[in-house]
């Protein structure tokens, strides 16, 4: 878990290049081998096999093959998932996109390059709607709340540069193959939008109207839906389409970030989110909810 994109001179930590160096730190240990075993395997310093296991590097697949034959791992299939996980964050690394027009998202870069290359995400909102389902009078309102927490002068993004990088990762919903969507949202969402009038209108014709996406599922917890582990906060699950890319957790809080890399973490929250929305309206009464909130305004 990581609470920021750590940078240790020219190298990054990734996602999943921590979560590769995690699985080859498992085996080692398991092998009760050291790293200095690994580093004659490798003909290389120790030091590049602490970077390996920590994710700083990118790793080739000739190293990871002599990691897997010295610490006795056979399995085609463990060794090509391996394999798979090191291409892509290799790919990844390199990555360029819309995203790097917008230096200033900070500690959502990496968010934001994840979520490009996920082929579907789930998220559970409890305060707010999820960025990628925001109008442009929403974000804006958000902005301007007088109870919003103030951000640092040499931290704020210029609100029309934040507008235009949201509506930027909207595109995915609408993109050849499109993300998909899984999102459920807590009625007190809805009822405590930071827009009046017209304005909230538009939020709610919105979300309608991306709800009729089909690669969009869109439902409300709602009040009297009970009390569930999901009342800590909210999180996204992204998920990936390639072999062995498992699902990576993203939730924040007002100062951190935290990653949840694969696992029985990630298996955990996928099983939270399934259920709640099994206690949520069903897509049809969340429509209806919503255009009766819609008639209140």
């Amino acid at each position: 878990m990581t609470a920021t994109q750590p940078t240790q001179g020219n190298s990054t930590s990734t996602v999943l290049g921590r979560r590769l160096g995690g699985e080859l730190l498992q085996l080692r240990m398991a092998a009760n081998l050291t790293q200095t075993h690994a580093a004659k395997a490798l003909t290389a310093s120790t030091t590049k096999v602490a970077k390996m296991e920590r994710g700083w590097v990118p790793m080739r697949d000739p190293d990871i093959r002599a990691l897997c034959e010295l610490y006795l791992v056979s399995d085609p299939g463990v060794v090509g998932r391996l394999l798979e996980l090191a291409r892509i964050d290799r790919e990844r690394r390199k990555a360029k996109g819309w995203w790097d027009d917008y230096t200033t998202l900070g500690v959502m870069q990496e968010y934001v390059t994840l979520e490009n290359a996920a082929t579907a995400i789930k998220t559970w909102q409890f305060g707010f709607i999820p960025g990628l389902l925001q109008t442009p009078q929403y974000v804006r309102g958000l902005r301007e709340s007088p109870r919003r927490l103030k951000t640092p002068a040499s931290h704020r993004v210029g609100d029309e540069e934040f507008i235009a990088a949201r509506l930027a990762r909207q595109q995915r919903l609408t993109d050849d193959p499109p993300l998909r969507l899984d999102a459920v949202l807590h009625e007190a969402a809805l009822r405590s939008l930071p827009l009046s009038g017209e304005a909230a209108r538009e939020q709610l014709d919105h979300l309608v109207q991306v709800s009729n996406l089909p690669n969009v599922t869109l439902q409300v917890f709602p009040f009297g839906g009970g009390v569930h582990q999901g009342m800590n906060g909210p999180f996204n699950i992204i998920s990936f389409a390639e072999p062995g890319a498992m699902d990576v957790v993203y939730y924040e809080s007002v100062l951190t970030q935290t990653w949840i890399e694969g696992g029985e973490g990630a298996a955990t929250y996928d099983e939270l989110f399934k259920r709640i929305a099994g206690h949520s309206l069903s897509e049809r009464d969340s429509l209806s909810l919503l255009h009766t909130l819609h008639k209140e305004l």
